[in-house]
């Protein structure tokens, strides 16, 4: 026998994974004035108040009309913003075109700006929000990548001439205390590109490169357990284990990778002690595993019954693969009330529970079993109900003791 697994645990997965409602936000501005070294990673010229680069760019930020604003930023940039200043024009740009939604342009004075500062944080968080605005995954990761290796080639920094090491590593680590919020955006954002990418297989190898570019983002486990799911919908099973086998070495306890992995190997009888002991933990995590703050004592009853029903489904499969029928029976039994709020997870658990009736000569107990399979509608609709026609003449269905 064997049963599509994708649709319960594309429910499971997703349950797992809280609902992240990013509302993607810029949490510093373009330019404010005069820098702030322990605040700024890289070049950042500065402006004396009252000269004519400060009145040049409170003329620019009070200009409202498009046209207007571009034709002052076109004056600073072929007169005052030359040498070191070119990197303020540059900004400029990328303010007015993204703005503008015009992201290839954002882009291209973007570049511009990497190319007279490779190490300019904010320029790179600037790109990260245009990639972002535009909904490009790619350049979400290419620039996320970029941003990643300035913070890295930052913190390995060594002390300028005249300043203390030890007064540098302070400085250091309070510029990046500071920039808290801005790398978080950054990791937000990317996730948020490659999460949203359609094509699964695209998905999961978008994820995959997030986790490695940002081994350390709270959006690492995230990201790597989406990728899983999505290579499993895929239909890349080896991608989907080396993943999920990864995820679990990293950690143990996490309860969509254990349903996942257990259910696959269940489905294919491989590994079945690996499998069993991994399922059984996922029913035991389900039921101690606290209630995040964000979710209703409602909502965090239904998904808690929902994954302990899928692991005690996935013992069943593995019951049956062992020829435990009578194990097999009390699992399925056990999980059918639990997976009732969700139409694929509880159509499979009464199709596999048809089976252990069928292996236990319990053929009125098996056409229960498949009639409720057929009951909802779900890729195991049809196939119960011919499964029905197959059954000895004489059994009739009885109906079944609530559990």
């Amino acid at each position: 026998m064997e049963i599509a697994a994708g649709g319960a645990l594309e429910v499971a997965m997703k349950l797992h994974v809280d609902k992240i409602l990013i509302i993607l936000m810029i949490f510093f501005s373009f330019f404010s004035g005069a820098a702030l070294p322990a605040q700024q990673i890289g070049k950042h010229p500065s402006i004396s108040a009252g000269s004519d680069a400060d009145r040049a760019m409170t003329e620019i930020n009070a200009a409202s009309d498009p046209a207007q604003k571009l034709a002052l930023i076109d004056k600073f940039a072929a007169g005052l913003g030359q040498g070191d200043m070119a990197i303020v024009a540059d900004e400029l740009y990328v303010n007015y075109y993204v703005t503008q939604k015009q992201y290839e342009k954002a882009f291209e004075y973007g570049d511009r700006v990497f190319a007279i500062d490779a190490g300019n944080f904010e320029n790179a968080a600037n790109m990260i929000r245009a990639a972002s605005e535009k909904g490009d995954a790619e350049k979400l990761l290419a620039y996320g990548e970029k941003t990643q290796g300035i913070l890295t080639a930052y913190k390995a920094s060594p002390a300028p001439v005249n300043v203390a090491a030890d007064a540098w590593e302070r400085q250091k680590a309070q510029t990046i205390e500071n920039n808290r919020d801005n790398i978080h955006y950054v990791q937000q954002a990317v996730y948020s590109g490659a999460y949203q990418t359609r094509d699964p297989a695209k998905r999961a190898d978008q994820l995959v490169r997030f986790a490695k570019i940002f081994p350390d983002s709270d959006y690492t486990v995230t990201a790597l357990g989406v990728a899983a799911s999505s290579y499993q919908q895929a239909q890349n099973a080896p991608k989907m284990l080396e993943v999920g086998n990864a995820l679990l070495a990293k950690d143990p306890n996490n309860l969509g990778m254990l349903l996942l992995v257990s259910d696959y190997y269940g489905e294919k009888g491989e590994h079945l002690d690996k499998a069993e002991a991994y399922a059984q933990k996922a029913a035991t995590l389900a039921d101690s595993a606290p209630r995040p703050e964000n979710v209703t004592e409602e909502q965090w009853k239904q998904q808690t019954a929902l994954q302990k029903g899928l692991a005690l489904s996935t013992l069943g499969q593995i019951n049956l693969q062992k020829k435990n029928n009578t194990l097999a029976i009390q699992n399925f039994e056990a999980a059918a009330s639990l997976l009732k709020s969700n139409d694929i997870g509880y159509a499979r658990n009464e199709y596999r529970l048809g089976f252990a009736f069928i292996n236990s000569k319990k053929f009125p107990e098996a056409k229960v079993a498949f009639t409720a399979a057929a009951s909802v509608n779900s890729p195991y609709k049809q196939p119960a109900q011919d499964k029905i026609k197959t059954l000895p003449a004489g059994a009739t269905a009885r109906q079944r003791k609530p559990s």
